[in-house]
């Protein structure tokens, strides 16, 4: 099977979401490709692009720029504390982040 062809099969499933939209774009870049695409290098695009690292990344920008605005105290304390968890953040910076962002 032709590479372009199994990574077609690959995009295909890849529904919703940002998943979804990556799945998109990659399958409009395969279109105006004329070059067959190489499977090492798509492999290790969706390693990159989908691992945990550019998640707790993405999570930790959401803290940094997540403010309190006319949310209520407890709203706002639940998802701070649950985005510091998935950012993985240190208590002082966690306690630093919350006085600013408050």
């Amino acid at each position: 099977m032709e590479t372009n062809d199994r990574i077609t099969v690959i995009l295909a499933h890849l529904r919703g979401g940002v998943v979804g939209i990556y799945a998109q774009k990659k399958l409009n870049e395969l279109d105006k490709e004329l070059e067959t695409q190489d499977w090492d290098d798509f492999i290790k695009e969706i390693k990159t692009t989908f691992n945990n690292k550019s998640k707790a990344a993405d999570t930790k920008w959401k803290i940094e720029t997540f403010k309190q605005g006319k949310q209520y105290t407890v709203n706002f304390i639940i998802e701070f504390e649950v985005l510091a968890i998935k950012a993985d953040t240190d208590e002082l910076y966690t306690i630093f982040l919350l006085k600013k962002n408050a």
